[in-house]
Parts: structure tokens; C-alpha cells; sequence
């Protein structure tokens, strides 16, 4: 039954779920240095800040085996936990609700979903995410000569975090995951990047500091990722990160939208 899976499809389910792979992937990046102060407001109990305040920003497209194709844009923070280097998922846009709901409940990703677009015109890339009629990110970098292929690693930090059923609190304390990449880079571009932020109620990246570009440039490959749990985080003292991640709801009422027109 197609609502009830078999042993033999959670089995395949399983594979995929342990193993994802991102292909043909063509992804931007910029890292600028925030302020001190930023990094520990926004960093959950139990991570850390890195040695510098450094936040990158991807944007890309990509190919998969268990999502289909799908755009992405991601802010993460350099942080650690433990003696575990890595970067802290800030928030992340998708283009589609496979990406959304993949990420998020499998490795706990604040993902939403947006219009994300990359485009290169010769040196010229140009990168951006468009939510709610916001332009929210407009990302522009002068691409250098391709480097050729590398591998490279990386670890991203992430929460699974989910609202009580009464709407009070979270259901239970909440879970750190890491997220462990392994990138086969085929093409490896730096650049000189700017960048230009707009918020909403929604999506407040107007918030974050923007120093100086530290890094920008553009890669392409392939990514596969392995994810674990690695500790928790009491319920009480995540829930206002955890409603940092979402949509403010009171400010989606329609009724008293429409009750505030009457008047």
C-alpha cells in the first residue's frame, strides 16, 4: 500500500535517508565578518562561537538522489560545540517543499521556502532569494580563473526542535545534529563579492552586521553528507530559537487584517 510502506521500501527509504547525495552542483558563495555580539545572541545553548565572527552565505542549484532538482540559499555561522568545529545553520530558503521537508526533519534545517536564483553571465554571477515579494538577498561576485578540482570537508550544526501540540512550548527537548559533507569540487572559482540584505517581520537579515567581506567565489561538484545526533538542548531554553527559525504567526492573521480595514 502506497500510504504503508513495505519492509523492502523502508529498507530502500533507509539507503537514501543515510546517504544523501547533491549533484551537479553549481553553488556561490560569501563569508563576511558580523560582530561578537550577533553571533552570541543568535547561537543556541551549547554552541559556541567560533575564533572569528564569520558568517557564510551559499546560493545554488543542485541535483540529488532523494530530492529531485531544487534551488537553496543558506546563512551559517562559524561555531563549535565541544571540540566539534563546524557552522551553525542560521536559516535557509529552498525552492521546493522536497528540499524543505527533507532537510528539516531528517537533520533539523530551518528551512523555508522562497524563489532562490543563480546566474552567471560571463565573469558576472549573481545570486538571489525573493520571498513574500522581498527581495531579501541580492548576492554579486567577479568571478577569478578556475583553480581546478579539489576535495574538500565541512560540518554544518542544526536543530530538530517541534511545537508542543497545545502550542506551548516545544514537544520535547531538542536535538543537535551534525551534518558532515564530503565535496568533490570540479571547478573551484574565488572572486570579489558585495552584498545586499533586505528583511521582513518573517525573515529579519537586516539584523545581521556586515563588517567586511572576508571570501567570496563559486564552485561546482558534487556533495554527500552523513548526519548524527550529537546532544540535546532543555525544551525551555531553545523554544526562543525556536520560534526565531519560524514565521511570526500573529503577524499572518488575516482576521484581524480584514477587521482593521473595516474600521
Amino acid at each position: 500500500m502506497a500510504f504503508v510502506k513495505t519492509a523492502e521500501e523502508i529498507r530502500q527509504i533507509e539507503a537514501v535517508l543515510q546517504n544523501p547525495r547533491f549533484t551537479d552542483v553549481r553553488r556561490a558563495y560569501l563569508t563576511f565578518r558580523s560582530t561578537p555580539e550577533f553571533v552570541a545572541d543568535v547561537l543556541p545553548p551549547g554552541l559556541e562561537p567560533g575564533a572569528d565572527p564569520l558568517v557564510t552565505l551559499t546560493v545554488g542549484e543542485f541535483g540529488s538522489n532523494c530530492v529531485g532538482e531544487f534551488a537553496g540559499a543558506t546563512f551559517s555561522i562559524a561555531a563549535r560545540h565541544g571540540n566539534i568545529e563546524g557552522a551553525y545553520v542560521l536559516t535557509m530558503f529552498m525552492s521546493t517543499d522536497q528540499a524543505i521537508v527533507f532537510g528539516r526533519d531528517l537533520f533539523g534545517e530551518p528551512k523555508k521556502q522562497a524563489d532562490v536564483a543563480l546566474n552567471i553571465i560571463g565573469n558576472q554571477l549573481r545570486g538571489t532569494v525573493d520571498r513574500d515579494g522581498v527581495r531579501l538577498v541580492d548576492l554579486s561576485i567577479s568571478l577569478g580563473e578556475d583553480t581546478g578540482p579539489m576535495r574538500s570537508q565541512g560540518s554544518s550544526f542544526n536543530i530538530k526542535a517541534q511545537p508542543a501540540a497545545n502550542g506551548i512550548g516545544l514537544e520535547a527537548d531538542a536535538v543537535v545534529t551534525i551534518a558532515e559533507f564530503e565535496n568533490e569540487l570540479s571547478v573551484n572559482r574565488t572572486g570579489q563579492g558585495t552584498l545586499i540584505l533586505d528583511g521582513t517581520i518573517h525573515d529579519p537579515l537586516t539584523d545581521i552586521p556586515i563588517i567586511d567581506i572576508v571570501a567570496a567565489g563559486y564552485i561546482e561538484g558534487e556533495l554527500s553528507a552523513r548526519a548524527r545526533a550529537i546532544g540535546t538542548i532543555p525544551a525551555a531554553d531553545f523554544l526562543p530559537y525556536a520560534h526565531g527559525r519560524l514565521d511570526h504567526w500573529p503577524a499572518l492573521d488575516t482576521s484581524q487584517q480584514r477587521a482593521d480595514a473595516a474600521e
